[in-house]
């Protein structure tokens, strides 16, 4: 929006404002816009849903010490997906494509997530969205942004699957494009969801792997560094950057008020949509498996609740004290700022691996 504004500043007024169309510029100010509407708004939204009381449940068969954490207000995702979607609306390109296919999936997934914490919060529904539906949902909405995307493909490399590590083989997916689209974006929803158990432990990982998406996306978009680095160029990739840096300013701040003890959680409305988001940005700049070594932590977390549930149906016996696995750890007597630093110190290194893929071919 800001940037049609100074383009016609550009033309009509003053060549000065010609520092807006650099990319880089305008992801700077997409990081501070996101983190100054997520400082200042936190207050305000933490005090109305105390008084709503809008608060967390806190299951009583975990960890006692969770037990104190209910009534804490819950649903702050809202708060992280109000300043992504004003700062990407502000600062991003809103004709470009990839853009309006995010920021669909952040209030779609986000809308799917708030329907749940509404009925489990506000309407004293334990079990919230029935499951079934909540899949149905989440999946319809997988499915719609797998076929636009593939039926609007302009170059083949969109659709193309990008292996880490191998520099030549990069395999035309054809119709089972839309298939990882929709496993990609639902399992990595539903991965994030699962492990926003704790304080801070999904946020940190969160906004690490936007980071390293922002540098996918700039490499992607950018016809000489995607060349150097023999990776599909794909120009509108590029305008994802703003969004990237949208998600870690906004996480940032949330961190503010989510770091341990909590002020606030962020909710399914908060996890689902975030998670959707990194899942549908990998297909975008054709990161999908690099998206499983970057968000590591994620997948240990589901991993571990579908280790768990199968021993138990199988078996009778349970692997984990409890799952997802952070709560083993805690059963096992680490105090919960341990386990969330030391996944948070996972998530980095993982990061870092990804990163490496770039270059490693």
């Amino acid at each position: 929006m800001l940037l049609w504004l100074a383009q016609w500043f550009q033309q009509n007024v003053d060549t000065g404002f010609n520092v807006f169309q650099y990319l880089t510029f305008r992801s700077i100010l997409s990081i501070l816009t996101a983190l100054t509407l997520s400082l200042y708004l936190g207050p305000k939204l933490i005090r109305y849903l105390q008084n709503m009381q809008i608060g967390q449940t806190v299951r009583d068969d975990g960890p006692e010490s969770h037990l104190s954490k209910s009534g804490t207000p819950t649903m702050g995702g809202i708060l992280i997906l109000g300043a992504i979607s004003i700062s990407t609306l502000l600062w991003a390109d809103l004709s470009n494509r990839y853009v309006l296919v995010t920021l669909f999936v952040v209030l779609a997934f986000g809308l799917i997530g708030f329907v749940d914490d509404y009925r489990k919060v506000i309407r004293k529904d334990s079990k919230g969205l029935i499951a079934r539906w909540k899949y149905f949902w989440q999946s319809v909405t997988a499915v719609i942004v797998a076929v636009a995307l593939f039926f609007t493909a302009e170059r083949p490399e969109e659709t193309q699957l990008l292996i880490p590590f191998v520099k030549e083989i990069m395999p035309q997916l054809g119709l089972f494009y839309l298939v990882t689209t929709y496993f990609v974006i639902v399992g990595t929803s539903n991965a994030v969801n699962l492990t926003d158990g704790l304080d801070g432990l999904a946020i940190v990982p969160t906004i690490m792997v936007a980071a390293a998406f922002a540098i996918f996306a700039y490499v992607t978009g950018n016809v000489n560094f995607s060349s150097y680095l023999n990776i599909p160029y794909i120009p509108e990739a590029s305008e994802l950057v703003i969004v990237c840096t949208a998600i870690f300013g906004a996480g940032l701040g949330f961190l503010w008020f989510n770091t341990y003890p909590a002020q606030v959680f962020m909710g399914d409305v908060g996890s689902l949509a975030l998670g959707a988001t990194l899942g549908v940005i990998a297909v975008l700049v054709r990161q999908e498996i690099v998206l499983i070594i970057m968000g590591g932590v994620f997948v240990m977390e589901t991993v571990s609740v579908i280790l768990q549930v199968g021993s138990y149906k199988l078996r009778g016996e349970r692997i984990f004290r409890m799952a997802p696995i952070h709560h083993h750890y805690e059963l096992k007597g680490w105090p919960e700022p341990r386990v969330i630093v030391r996944f948070w110190i996972i998530s980095l290194v993982l990061v870092f691996i990804g990163l490496a893929t770039l270059k490693l071919r």
